[in-house]
């Protein structure tokens, strides 16, 4: 909701940096959105009478007026708008003013009719966002007058009321809060002098919907425009101004927080009575929307028909308009549980059934209603009733609460007297009716329904106190390392990080398997099973894997990357062992690396290079499983870990080839999750040599990298492979060989290597390669 600073300011003393308060509010559980800044204070715009209109010859959208600008001299204007008539009172804009959008102002020709300034929208001058015809003023509006007397600065707060705080929603509240925040004089409702209630032509069915409903006859007012004062107020919230009976009842809500609402008392028929609507009951509201009821909505009605939605929305047909002379005043207390389901189920938002159904001050209803006809006859010349028709009980103000001083500086973590206690709760309207030394009990004010337990008050107390002034304190405990806290961490980090930072997406499988599965001779099957399809504990993740690319496939993937860090059983003990599995399936796209292809199929090098990620000096050795088409070993150094491979064509319903790994994860974390050493950034260059040789076609690059690296060359950093392809060779049997480049990195920790020192530790392993495998080198 929007607060005007400037009407705050007339019930209490604030302080003058909008910001301040904002600030008070938020550290007080009152959110304040944004600030925004009103007002027109904007030199040479004034305020004209338009005294004569004509169409422009050259443009049929445009117009040629004639203004008055308070000096005696006629200005001719010309004006694309078409929402005013003569006689109007419009902001003008002088030749030399700036307006806040960036226009300057300066006398011009428009289709040939010179133009002596601007009529100006709402939007121009930065009063909202209308921007499709003038800003009408207010008759009262004196000619020739600054538009900033009209429109002084101000600053309008969007503050978030949360739902329990009905109280909230008026001027008069949050000023009430306020001083309570501050420790200032509470403001105080304007008195009034009631006028006598009667039983009269009003009648309640709906008993529980609206238990009380009060209506006030005004006779022979003056249906106009409001006065600039009014309508000011009202649309500095951003309120629209439509005349002055409605802008009154609109006043009074913003005011005080309660809705009333207008009827036009001739076109009523017989006595008014609340009651629940019938089945499919239709309703034509003022917004010109026609509404099928429901049998839960509350409505007023008369004898004919139905007048109003109770609590939400008048009705069109007996509306307030210009020809209205007789009004009849409602103000309600609706019960807030109906007006929130009639509002949500008619998709009917409006301003009085925000405020209904969060809880509007019961003892508000009257007098909401006597200052709206106050305000009726002074500014619409009507005459109130004297007496004013009433049905029903208002609620009674909530239960009295008890607050435990002791339990207040438990909850709080700090000691507050009860002296000061005592004296915040009094800020807040709160009465104290009795007390020990121990406790006080409380009466609760009528607009504070939301205050009904203990708990409640010891909130308000915070608020009051200033949660800022309560130290920071750890309330939780540190707790021991433990190993199954180290093991989970390496887990995620070791494993879990790498994996996923290589493109794979981790998945979670059952622990049980169904009786179909073909692991199922493996496993350690369940005694008392809940159903075929968990009959039994996995020995292996990879059936796991296997079901979610099945169901990926089905929904149309393209390429499916997952792993699984997982319990494993294995038979006949069912011990358990922690395991990792991958499963690669589908295309890669525009593949970077040293084969040419665009687009390709994952194979076992890709299957590599994810093993690669989380297990050291990996190694593949031929292996031989009965599930894997293509079977591997998985080791790292001289530690078996695990297997993988491809699957043969019938184990998968995805086309092509479906690649899989599982390895033991705590043998691996045992290898690769020791603490990771960081040394200095080296200080001296390197010196790059390649070797490319031709060597029988069952050579493989593990020993020739062995030889390479064995005995240990402390000079050799790095050897990295970067070419490969076959060549023919009818010397050799078979007729196949293959070529292979290597890339060797030379570099000393503490000086640098001169030519002759790479040279020749090159040439002993150029030696060497010759000497044990009988390469061919290429020259």
């Amino acid at each position: 909701m929007k607060f005007s600073v400037n009407w705050l300011r007339e019930f209490i003393d604030l302080p003058q940096n909008p910001e301040e308060i904002s600030e008070l509010l938020t550290r007080a559980g009152v959110e304040t959105k944004k600030i925004e800044r009103r007002g027109a204070n904007i030199a040479n715009v004034i305020v004209s009478q338009i005294i004569a209109s004509a169409r422009h010859p050259n443009a049929d959208r445009l117009s040629v007026c004639e203004v008055d600008d308070g000096t005696g001299t006629k200005r001719q204007i010309v004006c694309g708008a078409t929402n005013y008539k003569v006689g109007d009172k419009v902001p003008l804009a002088l030749p030399g003013a700036k307006l806040p959008n960036g226009t300057e102002i300066r006398k011009s020709k428009l289709r040939g009719v010179e133009s002596e300034g601007m009529l100006c929208s709402p939007i121009e001058l930065g009063l909202g966002e209308d921007a499709s015809g003038l800003l009408i003023l207010s008759p009262d509006a004196k000619v020739g007058g600054s538009i900033a007397d009209i429109f002084p600065t101000d600053a309008v707060l969007d503050v978030e009321i949360t739902p329990n705080r009905g109280d909230l929603l008026s001027h008069f509240g949050l000023a009430r809060e306020i001083a309570a925040l501050i420790g200032a004089t509470a403001p105080s409702p304007r008195p009034v002098k009631p006028p006598p209630e009667r039983a009269g032509s009003v009648e309640i069915s709906a008993s529980r919907e609206c238990p009380f409903f009060s209506l006030r006859k005004i006779d022979n007012v003056n249906v106009g425009p409001s006065p600039l004062w009014l309508r000011a107020k009202i649309e500095s919230v951003g309120i629209r101004s439509i005349n002055n009976i409605v802008d009154i009842s609109n006043f009074v809500m913003l005011e005080v927080g309660k809705p009333t609402h207008a009827f036009d008392a001739d076109k009523l028929k017989g006595n008014i009575n609340v009651r629940l609507a019938q089945a499919g009951e239709r309703f034509l509201a003022l917004d010109g929307k026609t509404y099928s009821l429901k049998s839960d909505n509350c409505v007023v009605a008369d004898k004919d028909r139905a007048v109003g939605i109770g609590g939400v929305m008048g009705g069109e047909e007996t509306g307030v308009t210009n020809s209205t002379k007789n009004i009849l005043l409602e103000a309600a207390y609706f019960l807030p549980a109906s007006i929130r389901r009639t509002a949500r189920e008619l998709n009917l938002q409006t301003d009085a059934s925000y405020r209904f159904e969060r809880g509007v001050d019961p003892e508000m209803v009257l007098r909401a209603s006597y200052r709206a006809a106050e305000l009726m006859r002074e500014i619409a010349g009507g005459t109130p009733a004297k007496e004013i028709q009433v049905a029903g009980e208002l609620p009674s103000n909530p239960a009295d609460v008890s607050l435990s001083y002791d339990k207040c500086d438990r909850l709080i973590g700090v000691a507050i007297a009860p002296e000061t206690a005592d004296e915040i709760l009094a800020r807040f309207g709160l009465r104290k009716i009795a007390a020990t030394s121990e406790t006080a009990t409380w009466q609760i004010p009528s607009y504070r329904r939301d205050l009904r337990r203990d708990v409640d008050l010891v909130e308000e107390v915070l608020r009051g106190y200033g949660i800022d002034k309560i130290p920071g304190r750890t309330r939780g405990g540190f707790m021991v390392t433990r190993s199954a806290d180290r093991s989970h961490d390496l887990e995620t980090t070791f494993l879990r990080h790498r994996l996923t930072a290589a493109g794979l997406s981790e998945v979670r499988t059952s622990k049980l398997i169904s009786r179909s599965a073909s692991t199922l001779s493996e496993a350690v099957e369940l005694r008392n099973p809940l159903s075929e399809d968990h009959v039994a504990l996995r020995p292996s993740l990879i059936s796991g894997l296997l079901e979610v690319l099945e169901g990926n496939v089905r929904s149309g993937a393209e390429s499916v990357c997952i792993f699984e860090i997982g319990r494993a059983f294995i038979a006949p003990s069912a011990k358990e062992e922690r395991h990792v599995a991958i499963l690669l399936w589908g295309n890669i796209a525009s593949a970077l690396n040293w084969r040419p292809q665009a687009r390709r199929t994952r194979d076992l090098f890709d299957l590599k290079g994810a093993l690669e990620c989380i297990v050291p000096d990996l190694s593949f050795r031929p292996g031989k499983f009965a599930d894997l088409a293509l079977a591997v070993e998985i080791w790292s150094g001289n530690q078996l870990l695990g297997m993988g491979g491809q699957l043969p064509g019938g184990k998968s319903i995805a086309p092509g080839a479906v690649f899989v790994a599982e390895v033991n994860a705590d043998l691996l974390l045992v290898r690769g999750g020791s603490a990771k050493r960081f040394r200095e950034l080296d200080r001296y260059p390197a010196v790059t040599r390649d070797i490319a040789m031709i060597v029988p076609e069952k050579l493989t690059h593990i020993e020739i990298l062995r030889v390479i690296q064995e005995p240990v060359e402390p000079l050799l950093e790095n050897v990295q492979l970067f070419d490969l392809f076959e060549v023919s060779d009818e010397r050799v049997s078979g007729g196949l060989r293959k070529s292979l480049a290597y890339r060797l990195t030379y570099r000393a920790k503490n000086r640098t290597l001169t030519n002759e020192e790479v040279s020749a530790a090159h040439a002993k392993i150029r030696e060497r390669l010759k000497r044990e495998l009988g390469v061919t080198l290429r020259e």
